[in-house]
């Protein structure tokens, strides 16, 4: 098995390497591509070293498996000349999500959307962790509205956004990446604005979230919002049900959804926390409660790792179940 990763070098680049031997790529060929000014770079992998290569160089090796993160214009460009060579592609960026002939896959809701694609989006990792919690409700007792309210992570705009953070946090002057300070605060706004004054995060959650759950009409809506916390994103979401359920019934589908760990004790204080999903693969949810403004309604609190499930190992897990399925 060859595989390479383009954007080796960035957050989810160097998750992907460390996440490798969890699905089954320990003894790969790896190889790494990042922008021009990282060729030659030494990332330290496995007992040795993986030296950046170019993207171009990347190109002429017969891989397998192409991971891209590396921003939706690289994609753009680069994705299906991989493809086109006879290499499954899956790419973490924004820039084939929507296309109707692209499969945007979560495994654990959608693996089957495939097909014979050699292309494969990975959605955005908002977008991950809340449709692995609303796919087993909606197949359950439908989905008639949902309000979603996330909390996103620093790492979900990269290390310089890290830095930013940990810069103001002791107290010394940088370049900052938001137009306003993170540390003790919060930003309401996610990625840059567009339409009907929502942010392009907030899109890319109602857009990804119709599509990958087969529900085009689906009412969502969504306000993201950066905290200053490193890794791990979290969301409050509202959900109405179309069929009538009790909480127990509610409870016991979350209970049973692959890839969900339900954390869901209040009264000793257990519920889900960024801080404790670091490095973890599956989507914690908790907070469990009826709405109680509505009859066919609930409350949950949704936790992943942003760079793990939200970006990483969403695709690894995809190209885990792409040789499984002795599609390579």
């Amino acid at each position: 098995m060859r595989i390479g990763i383009v954007g080796v070098t960035g957050l989810v680049g160097r998750t992907f390497l460390k996440a490798l031997p969890l699905y089954g790529f320990d003894r790969a060929e790896v190889y790494g591509a990042a922008s021009q000014r990282s060729v030659g770079q030494r990332i330290p992998f496995r007992t040795g070293e993986l030296v950046v290569e170019s993207i171009e160089s990347l190109l002429a090796k017969p891989l397998d498996l192409v991971f891209f993160s590396a921003g939706a214009a690289v994609s753009r460009e680069w994705a299906p000349r991989f493809a086109e060579k006879g290499a499954w592609v899956i790419d973490n960026s924004s820039a084939w999500r929507l296309e109707p002939d692209v499969p945007l896959v979560v495994p654990e809701v959608n693996f089957s959307d495939i097909g014979g694609a050699r292309l494969i989006a990975n959605p955005n990792c908002s977008t991950i962790q809340l449709v692995v919690v609303l796919a087993p409700l909606a197949r359950a007792f439908g989905l008639e509205r949902v309000v979603v309210s996330t909390y996103q992570a620093v790492t979900g705009t990269g290390q310089k956004a890290v830095d930013q953070l940990m810069r103001e946090r002791q107290g010394l002057a940088g370049p900052a990446v938001y137009p306003h300070p993170i540390d003790l605060n919060c930003l309401p706004q996610c990625d840059v604005f567009e339409a009907e004054g929502y942010t392009k995060e907030e899109w890319k959650i109602i857009r990804e979230s119709r599509k990958i759950l087969h529900l085009p009409d689906l009412a969502i809506t969504a306000t993201a919002v950066r905290v200053p916390v490193i890794g791990g994103h979290s969301e409050s979401v509202n959900v109405v049900l179309a069929q009538s359920a009790t909480l127990d019934e509610v409870r016991e589908v979350l209970s049973q959804a692959p890839g969900v760990i339900l954390q869901d004790e209040p009264e000793k204080a257990r519920y889900p926390m960024p801080r404790y999903v670091e490095g973890q693969d599956r989507v914690f949810v908790g907070r469990l409660r009826k709405d109680t403004s509505h009859p066919r309604g609930f409350n949950l609190w949704i936790v992943a790792d942003n760079l793990r499930k939200g970006a990483a190992t969403n695709a690894l897990q995809i190209a885990q179940h792409v040789v499984e399925t002795a599609r390579v």
